[in-house]
């Protein structure tokens, strides 16, 4: 079932018409949960464009006409480094963001120089909504996938290799009492290795995708397994528990 994007009706008008505006983008399209699954009422708008010539200029150009057209309360820029080859923001169109007791508006913007060739992974990315591509740059193709298996297999590998000195940090952590380094431990090398490794079991075009869709990303009922091992009361026993799940699916991918 598409997307119901209506509350950004005016958004997307002014996103369509932004190339006429600002002749260098080549490319503009909405991405993320509009596209791949999960959007709700709480859903901020993903747009990722890309642009001939210098990002930065055009980048500039289009937040200065989302300013202009959009009732914007605030901004957030990410730095310069972020993008090698381009800009991000997060534009807020209402005040605090945090109050979901109303449907949320907020739109997270890139621009990108477009390179030699553009593709888009669908099973990773989703099918784009493309709102301006009339040279049709953007080509719908999977990504490397022997890269991709190298990824997997050295995640693997050094999950694998790394199990017993983790499981050693966490431990030694909450023995001394240490109750902050051992919380960040414990996500650092109980909980993401394990959620890399389901990921790469059940889902392994997205197996870098993190804690983020774990309800559409696994099979139905691991998002509530793996919340019961994120930090809470008796942290050894849910850190012991992790391990134990690393263990199993490590013999599994083997």
């Amino acid at each position: 079932m598409a997307a119901d994007l209506s509350r950004y009706d005016d958004c997307l008008r002014l996103l369509t018409a932004l190339p006429e505006r600002v002749p260098t983008l080549q490319v503009v399209v909405v991405n993320g949960s509009a596209v791949t699954g999960g959007w709700d009422e709480h859903s901020d708008l993903d747009v990722e464009a890309w642009c001939s010539g210098d990002a930065a200029t055009t980048y500039d150009a289009v937040l200065a006409l989302v300013r202009q057209e959009l009732a914007v309360d605030h901004v957030w820029e990410l730095p310069e480094a972020t993008w090698p080859t381009g800009r991000q923001c997060f534009v807020h169109l209402q005040p605090d963001a945090a109050d979901l007791g109303r449907p949320t508006r907020l739109l997270d913007v890139v621009v990108q120089t477009t390179p030699d060739r553009l593709t888009m992974d669908t099973r990773r990315h989703g099918v784009p909504l493309v709102l301006h591509d009339p040279d049709r740059l953007l080509v719908l193709e999977d990504d490397d996938e022997a890269e991709m298996e190298a990824q997997r297999r050295q995640a693997v590998a050094q999950t694998s290799a790394r199990r017993q000195t983790a499981a050693w940090l966490v431990e030694r952590a909450i023995a001394r009492g240490d109750r902050a380094e051992a919380t960040a431990l414990h996500l650092r090398f109980a909980v993401e290795p394990l959620v890399r490794l389901l990921r790469i079991q059940h889902c392994p075009a997205r197996h870098d995708f993190g804690l983020r869709y774990l309800r559409t990303d696994l099979p139905a009922g691991m998002a509530e397994r793996v919340e019961a091992v994120l930090p809470g009361p008796d942290l050894v026993v849910r850190t012991r528990a992790a391990f134990a799940w690393q263990d199993e699916v490590l013999r599994e991918l083997r």
